[in-house]
Order: C-alpha cells, then structure tokens, then sequence
C-alpha cells in the first residue's frame, strides 16, 4: 500500500492537509488536488508556510473536479481517492443552487463517470459527506419514542419557537445522538447535494467494485480552517470578531447546539477508513458524541482569546438551520475503532494558539448576512430586547 499513491481532493483544504500530514508520517505518496478557490485561501493564494509541500511524498495538482480532463491527469498513478472537494456553507448554497450542485454533485459524477469509463488502478473511494443529510437528526419524544422532526418552518421562526416539536404527538422533544439508521431530512440545497453524493458513491461503487467508505463529519474545526471564508465555521467567524473587537451577534437565543470534532481526529478517522477493509460499504458518523451550545463555544472563545467583545443573543435566524445534532459514535467505534482524541477544552486551545499567529481577516460576515437578508433566507429584525452574554 505504502507503493501506491493516494489522492485527495480538496487536498490543500484544512482537513485535506491533515488527512495528507498523517498518511506521509505513515510513509504513503500523496497528491493533493485543489481549485485554490479564492472564497477560502484568498485571491492570491499564499503556501509557502506549509513544508508538507515541499515533502518528496506529496505532489500538487491545481484543477478543479469539475474538469472533463481533470481526471485524466490526476488518476493514472492513483490507487485510492479521497474525496473531500465540495462547496461549504448552508446558507450560501441557498442562493448559489447551480455551483453547489454543479461541484459537489457533478464532480463527484464527473470522477465516478471516468472510474466507469477509463482503465485506472483505483481500488478504494472515501466520501466526506456530512451530517446536514440528517436534517434535524434524531429526537426522543417521551409518548412516542424516537422521532425525526422535520426541519421547522417558517411561522416557527417567526413565532421564536425554536424547538421542533415531535411530529407525532406535537409535545415536547429533546435532541439525542443520531444514528447511522437516522431518516435523511436535508434542510438546505448544501445537504442535498451531500446526500445526492452519498447516493453517487454508494451506487456506483457497488456497480463497479470498487469499495467505498462515507463519512458523515459533524462540525469539524481546528487549526488550519479558512479564516477568509464566512459562510462556514462559526469558531473562525467568532476568532475574528473577537480579535477586532466586534460584537457578535449570535442567533435564535444562542441554545442551537453542534458537534464539535477536532480536524485531527476527522485526519484519524479517514485514514482508518482509507486503510482498513472493516469500513468497507459503510456510512460512518465522525463526531465527538457530545452536543455544544453555540452560547457556550462563544464564551469558551472568549476566555480564550480575551477582549472586551459584547455578545448579543440578537433573536435573528437563518431559514435552513437545524436547531440541535450530534453523533452516535457507535458504529465507527466497533467497525474501526475508532474514539475521538481531543477534547473541545484541548482543541480550542490549540485552535486559539494557531489563530494567534494568523493575521486578523476582514470580517465579511456582514456582507454574506446582506447576501441572505436581500433574498429572504434570513430574517433581518433583530429583537428590541436583546440579550448580552
């Protein structure tokens, strides 16, 4: 295996590097696909600082899935591809439909459509997909067990009811670990071209033999993460704004909870896939297990990073969010044994060491928020009372 050559796309992304990182400690070649797009490493792309690229191991293609020929050029030499390309961010998916689905859906496509079509030596695909396909993700309902409330509507969030309610029996829900198992509820276009991945790979790999591992990440964060990009990954949000000394403004009453995993247990966990046969036509969850306030990590920020920042429980949200969600490990426990590593105490810490050393980024939040507000997927009233945390 050490022989071969593995590809990764989205390669030069924070979690491509750290999957790249930990298979070149292991003695693997690697190549590293990237479009470099400018929403995440800039206008003028700077990677002089990262001395994996210049390891003997690594190679780099600049190309984007999307490409008929991309393929062609990167595959003749691969034998397991990694596949992380995709276009981040709910709420810009909402109003960017077409590139969304024209990246994430038909590069996966394109890829899957030269494995059917070419002679290649590919024996192995891996999938990032994500746990948006859940939508909601699972709930129990004291009346009637465990439930998948659909994702809320409209008059709810207007109504600043920001719980689901069970769908069932209409009473009161509480969030629990989702499985594997779960319904797939996507709520925004980003999710539904996660799920019509998982769908590709799924299909395909079986047709042609080829095995196949999806893993669905929850919030992956940690050093590396695009500063630049924000439409994605509220602790890069967050760090900016604290270190500007901006108020951030934080949605619904702040309570919305995530599953937040460290980029370098994700890194373990593909790997682990990639290598091991156990993982084999499997769809995994990759997560901590455990659900965290989006109020509490704002504050973990805070402490951290320091500052007189205000933060406001502002009462606006976002049409398409999910309200709660985290993983039940189990499953990628007993098939790779896989556990998660690093604490959010542990990983916030070393996330905050490594964004001290970054140079602070305009905040563009405000402008993706104009973005939302100007088509209606965002509601721009903020509550006369707000709250300060």
């Amino acid at each position: 295996m050490k022989e071969d050559k593995i590809l990764i796309t989205g390669g030069l992304g924070f979690i491509g590097l750290q999957t790249a990182r930990l298979l070149v400690e292991q003695g693997h070649q690697v190549k590293l696909l990237d479009n470099l797009s400018p929403q995440i490493h800039g206008a003028v792309p700077d990677l002089s600082s990262l001395a994996l690229l210049r390891h003997p191991l690594v190679e780099i293609v600049r190309g984007d899935v999307r490409e008929p020929g991309v393929w062609a050029r990167t595959l003749v030499d691969v034998s397991c591809v990694v596949h992380l390309a995709a276009e981040t961010g709910t709420g810009q998916s909402m109003y960017e439909i077409s590139r969304y689905t024209e990246t994430n859906v038909g590069g996966t496509a394109s890829l899957l459509d030269y494995l059917a079509n070419h002679k290649h030596n590919v024996a192995k695909v891996v999938l990032a997909s994500s746990r948006s396909v859940y939508g909601e993700g699972a709930y129990m309902c004291e009346r009637c067990g465990l439930v998948y409330p659909p994702a809320r509507s409209e008059s709810m969030f207007r109504l600043r009811q920001w719980e689901p309610l069970c769908p069932k029996c209409r009473g009161t829900i509480s969030a629990t670990a989702t499985p594997e198992s779960a319904e797939t509820t996507p709520a925004s276009i980003y999710a539904a071209t996660k799920l019509a991945q998982e769908h590709l790979i799924r299909i395909a790999s079986q047709a042609l033999g080829i095995p196949a591992v999806i893993f669905r990440f929850q919030n992956v964060y940690g050093e590396g993460q695009s500063l630049k990009n924000p439409y994605t990954g509220i602790l890069s949000i967050f760090s900016n704004q604290l270190r500007q000394g901006q108020t951030i403004n934080l949605y619904e009453d702040a309570q919305e909870s995530r599953d937040f995993v460290h980029v370098s247990d994700v890194a373990r966990a593909v790997v682990l896939g990639l290598l091991s046969e156990e993982g084999n036509g499997c769809t995994l969850n990759v997560g901590s297990g455990f659900p965290t306030s989006v109020a509490r990590i704002a504050l973990l920020l805070k402490e951290r990073l320091g500052g007189e920042t205000q933060m406001v429980v502002s009462g606006q949200y976002r049409f398409g969010d999910i309200r709660h969600g985290y993983a039940d490990m189990s499953t990628i426990r007993a098939k790779l044994g896989f556990v998660p590593e690093v604490s959010l105490e542990q990983g916030l810490d070393r996330f905050v060491a490594w964004v001290r050393t970054q140079q602070v980024e305009p905040d563009r939040l405000n402008t993706a928020t104009q973005e939302l507000l100007a088509r209606g997927l965002m509601e721009g009233h903020v509550e006369s009372k707000t709250t300060t945390i």
